[in-house]
């Protein structure tokens, strides 16, 4: 390609709010009920039913604008956003157009070169959830669940500030986290509960004009989004470089076949003649209430960086990975508060803990065992009441169940044996049993020590300190 070109991207992220009730009527927002049976005649939009604001929604909102420096709106208002689409119940969708509750924000993301940059957030408002299509291609129909309907959002829209995929990741892990620490959301990308559309246009390197952007809607994974950028960027280009233009519309991703489709030209907003909502009374955030908000505001994940390094003899790597999940964070903070020596929990949540996450695709905000249960399994290790690959096993079982360890330990009779004459007597037997590798031993081979110790925890059906076995069965040879 002899012209060189930029790609400019922003993002629109819709965040399902962890509220208990929907944002204007009184039906529960827990994920995965069997289809409509969370509904009633507010969110299924019957005649003459009548919205009202959750206060709790409004408040999460505030407390995310004002974690990424936005101006918060004073008064602000609903408006109607009207569409015709069998998912939207009444036809439109209550969103805020005029006088979106959070402006002019921003928030700091690392650059792949090692940097820092700023991407802009243009505003954040609040809005209902529209309800799911199912396509059954079965039957040939499709089927609609409004449980989803009514579900409160936030749709964060920044500013074009963003050149590349690394960065639009890196502000996507940022407004994860955020939001996490803030417990507004549980931002899970494979449930829906935060989703991004990504606007996307081409220039020519050293243009001041943006080129014709396109939209991308149905990315619910950093890898869909990564993957979808880099395809759309080289669509764009292509037509460029024939001499064709971009038609600015809305495109879909098609993840599995690594392409994206057009699905409509893209609407403005007079297409959606937007008008304030008349059944819902303007929102006036006094003083009072803000104060509030500002002072319910957790430490953040730099705070607690900065705190982690000067309370806790941790390096540095720990404290990233671990202050990287809020759940994370919460168990080793409760673990070492209950006494666990904090290097050896940090070592807990980066080893056992991310691995088994990985394996059994468990969320951090998902895992089932407690800070107390963590603590006494570290207590239990250090008194040597357990060696560590017993420790293993029980850690195995208190992920997947939150057993007791101590409890588990006993019934099962997982205790080190700490009895000196048994364990002399099963290294002669072993020594006996052995005599190639004992020969190998004393002709300075180390390697034979290690088989030796593998075959005495065998005997010892792994109840044993291999450390004690080791120097013992050197006294012994």
């Amino acid at each position: 390609m002899s012209k060189q070109y930029e790609t400019v991207i922003g993002l629109e992220v819709h965040v399902e709010l962890a509220t208990k009730t929907k944002i204007f009527c009184g039906c529960s927002t827990a994920f995965g009920a069997a289809p409509n049976t969370q509904t009633c005649p507010v969110c299924t939009g019957m005649p003459g039913s009548l919205p009202v604001l959750n206060k709790q929604v409004l408040e999460y909102a505030i407390a995310v604008g004002l974690a990424t420096n936005c101006d918060i709106t004073r008064y602000a208002k609903f408006d109607r956003k009207n569409y015709f689409y069998p998912d939207n119940p009444q036809n439109y969708q209550i969103s805020q157009l005029y006088l979106p509750i959070c402006r002019n924000g921003g928030v700091e993301i690392e650059t792949e070169a090692g940097g820092k940059k700023t991407v802009g957030i243009h505003e954040i408002h609040m809005e209902e959830d529209a309800g799911k299509l199912i396509h059954d291609e079965w039957e040939d129909c499709s089927l609609v669940d409004y449980n989803r309907s009514g579900v409160p959002l936030i749709e964060i829209v920044s500013e074009p500030d963003m050149r590349n995929a690394g960065e639009v990741i890196a502000y996507l892990e940022k407004l994860r986290q955020v939001i996490q620490y803030l417990g507004a959301s549980d931002c899970k990308l494979q449930e829906g509960s935060m989703r991004a559309d990504v606007n996307l246009s081409v220039r020519e390197a050293g243009a001041e004009a943006f080129g014709t952007r396109t939209e991308m809607k149905n990315l619910n994974s950093f890898r869909a989004i990564t993957r979808a950028i880099e395809g759309e960027r080289e669509r764009q280009i292509d037509l460029l470089e024939a001499g064709e233009s971009v038609v600015q519309e809305t495109r879909r991703w098609d993840d599995a076949k690594g392409e994206s489709y057009a699905m409509r030209s893209k609407e403005d907003a007079q297409d959606y003649r937007y008008f304030p909502d008349p059944d819902l009374v303007p929102i006036t955030v006094s003083d009072e209430m803000l104060a509030k908000i500002k002072e319910k505001q957790p430490e953040f994940r730099t705070e607690k960086m900065a705190r982690y390094k000067a309370e806790f003899d941790i390096p540095d790597y720990d404290i990233e990975i671990i202050t990287g999940e809020k759940p994370l964070a919460d168990l080793f903070e409760a673990a070492v508060a209950l006494g666990a020596s904090p290097k050896k929990a940090s070592n807990w949540l980066m080893g056992e803990t991310l691995r088994l996450m990985k394996e059994q695709e468990v969320d951090a905000g998902d895992l089932r065992f407690s800070p107390e249960n963590l603590a006494k399994l570290i207590v239990l290790t250090e008194k040597k009441v357990i060696n560590s690959s017993v420790a293993k096993e029980v850690f195995e079982v208190m992920f997947a169940e939150n057993v007791d360890p101590e409890q588990y330990v006993e019934e099962k009779g997982l205790k080190t044996e700490n009895d000196e004459g048994a364990l002399k007597k099963v290294l002669e037997e072993v020594i006996a049993a052995n005599p190639q590798s004992v020969e190998d031993y004393r002709n300075g081979k180390e390697k034979a020590i290690g088989f030796l110790v593998g075959q005495t925890m065998k005997a010892m059906k792994g109840k044993a300190d291999p450390a004690a076995v080791n120097q013992m069965l050197r006294e012994l040879l």
